[in-house]
This record gives structure tokens, sequence and C-alpha cells, in this order.
């Protein structure tokens, strides 16, 4: 597992991590911001790993394949084209992402309303909200 911003950097292909920034920023916008996505994967069966990202304390692994399963493969296709990766490639750091994405913008425990949502604001809060 590397640092977010090796994971970002990879995600990102020819662009960096900025590249990947906007990607994972993409996706979670498109999934219905950060309530949105987290309710997909809970929905997907990944339930009690979304509230240890909430929550306090340790963070839940998830797989890439769980990923996969939970996400619109067309995200992650494009997000693997825009890389220069294989879907599973994008899904691994995806799911190495996803738990410290979750738990950064969730510090009280608690889901944020979606005007305070980082990722409704746009790359550059996610990327403080990270501190990349």
């Amino acid at each position: 597992m590397g640092t977010m911003d090796q994971i970002t950097a990879k995600l990102g292909g020819k662009q960096g991590s900025d590249g990947g920034v906007a990607s994972l920023q993409k996706l979670v916008s498109s999934s219905g911001g950060l309530q949105g996505l987290t309710s997909k994967l809970a929905s997907s069966g990944l339930g009690q790993q979304v509230q240890s990202w909430v929550g306090h304390g340790d963070n839940q692994p998830v797989s890439g394949s769980q990923v996969q399963q939970a996400m619109d493969p067309g995200q992650i296709n494009s997000m693997a084209k825009q890389a220069g990766m294989t879907p599973e490639e994008t899904s691994d750091h995806v799911a190495q992402a996803l738990p410290h994405m979750v738990d950064q913008a969730t510090p009280e425990g608690q889901m944020p309303a979606p005007p305070n949502d980082p990722f409704s604001k746009g790359m550059e809060s996610v990327k403080r909200m990270l501190k990349l």
C-alpha cells in the first residue's frame, strides 16, 4: 500500500497526483457526493467498512474486487483508461484510497452535509482535505 500521494499519482497516470485527485473527485461527485458513494458501498455489503472509515478508530480495508462490484464499471474503466492501467489495477488503487478519503472527510465521525462535502466543492478542496 502506498501513501495517498503515491496512490493519487498512479490514478492520475501522465497527469500525476492532480489527475488522480481529479479522478477521485469525479468518481465521488458522480456517485452522488460522499453520502451517495458511501450509501452505494454500504448497499453493496461494505457497510461495516464504511462505518469504520466514518467513525473513530481503525479503518477496515476493502479490496479492489469489492470496489468493482460496488461501483459503476464505466467509471472504473474511464479512470483506468486515463491512468493507463487495467480496471483491476485501478480498482485496487481506489480501494486503497477510499478508507483514507472518507476518514479525512469525516473528522467528527459524521457525514458532512452536501454543501460541506469537500467533494462537492471541487478538486482544490479535496486536495486540501487529503493534505496533498
